[in-house]
């Protein structure tokens, strides 16, 4: 079960799984990855282009004439082989979206979620007295004395329009290694992409009831 910690970072209690976490999800795999695939192609723009050699100007007339010059024979300036010439296989706009039904989503964000709570990565933070205002302190909170380089890659999930949700972007901001969102905006590709998760006691509250409305 998850700790709940205070801003000085004692543990508090220890706090129930969502129910639904503690199924077996090892045979969901594939769903994960398409769903974290999906997540990751579906931003890109996929205006990459480049002009082929019927769209290069000029080469109307051949370059020179076939023989007798002691140079390569030539047909035209827009070939692949000329500068400025046209560009062989090259990227041409296109759409990377991907389709993934609503069922199969909602099965891959359960499975990388239970991954993270069987791995014990996830730690719940009691900001109801939450007084850090300084960078440094909200890493010594975190990550204690270690190095930066040494330190575990960190989301922080804190409730939509959540007061102290701020302030901890605010003080979170120049810490290495460290992400923050809320709990709408939160994915698969998130939940797999950190090593460990920390959630605000009402992001906590809202992700348990969000779960429990999805079981029923």
């Amino acid at each position: 079960m998850p700790n709940v910690i205070d801003g000085s970072g004692k543990v508090l209690r220890e706090i129930e799984v969502p129910p639904i976490l503690e199924r077996d999800f090892s045979d969901k795999l594939s769903v994960v990855f398409r769903a974290a695939h999906r997540e990751f192609a579906n931003p890109r723009a996929g205006t990459a282009s480049t002009r082929k050699r019927d769209e290069v100007a000029g080469g109307g007339r051949k370059p020179w004439r076939q023989k007798g010059t002691g140079r390569a024979r030539q047909g035209s300036i827009r070939s692949p082989q000329w500068r400025h010439g046209g560009v062989v296989f090259g990227p041409q706009p296109r759409s990377y979206r991907e389709a993934l039904n609503k069922k199969e989503r909602r099965v891959a964000f359960l499975a990388a979620l239970a991954d993270r709570f069987r791995s014990r990565a996830v730690t719940v933070l009691d900001v109801s007295d939450f007084s850090i205002a300084k960078t440094g302190e909200f890493a010594k909170l975190l990550f204690g004395a270690s190095p930066a380089k040494t330190r575990a890659s960190t989301l922080i999930v804190c409730g939509q329009n959540e007061p102290a949700g701020g302030v901890i972007e605010r003080v979170s901001r120049n810490v290495a290694r460290v992400a923050v969102t809320d709990t709408g905006a939160l994915d698969v590709k998130d939940v797999l992409r950190f090593d460990r998760l920390i959630f605000t006691t009402a992001a906590y509250a809202a992700l348990s009831e969000a779960l429990a409305e999805r079981r029923s």
